[in-house]
């Protein structure tokens, strides 16, 4: 009886290497979680929280969309866009400065939980980002007006696979 007891506590160890790997970002298979934890569901498209911030200047909401840009200097913001061309982008920081992206994941597609809102962004501060983004000297010179524009501030992000 003792040997079989043994054997038990012998494989024990072997069995939790043998469970399925937990789900990213509780309930989201394959993602990166950054910020706090966040659950995928209830996520709306980047077109349809348009539709919910017209004619608002500020909506809680959790958004999918795609990544076009990320800071290049520390990951401290991130641009999304629609899958339309037309939609424009919208620019998401992070809460309290507490999370970084990863550099490198344009192109992927993100949920960010928070606040979409509209600001007045001052042209010194449109240059320094077009200076993160990595942009010519001749383009940053080219910004010479404040831009109203669309922003989100997040709690959390799942970066989907």
């Amino acid at each position: 009886m003792l040997k079989y007891l043994l054997f038990a506590c012998m494989l024990l160890p072997l069995a939790t290497f043998a469970q399925p790997a937990g789900k990213a970002g509780k309930g989201n298979p394959k993602a990166e979680s950054f910020g706090e934890a966040i659950k995928g569901k209830g996520a709306v498209t980047y077109d349809q929280m348009l539709k919910r911030i017209e004619g608002k200047e500020k909506i809680k909401v959790k958004v999918r969309a795609a990544v076009e840009d990320v800071c290049q200097a520390k990951g401290c913001w991130m641009n999304l866009v629609s899958d339309k061309e037309d939609q424009g982008k919208m620019m998401v920081q992070f809460k309290d400065y507490g999370f970084f992206m990863p550099k490198d994941i344009a192109g992927r597609e993100v949920i960010v939980d928070g606040y979409a809102y509209y600001e007045v962004t001052p042209v010194d501060e449109l240059r320094h980002y077009a200076e993160d983004a990595g942009k010519t000297p001749e383009e940053i010179a080219l910004i010479t007006e404040p831009a109203r524009k669309l922003k989100f501030m997040a709690s959390g992000v799942l970066l989907l696979k």
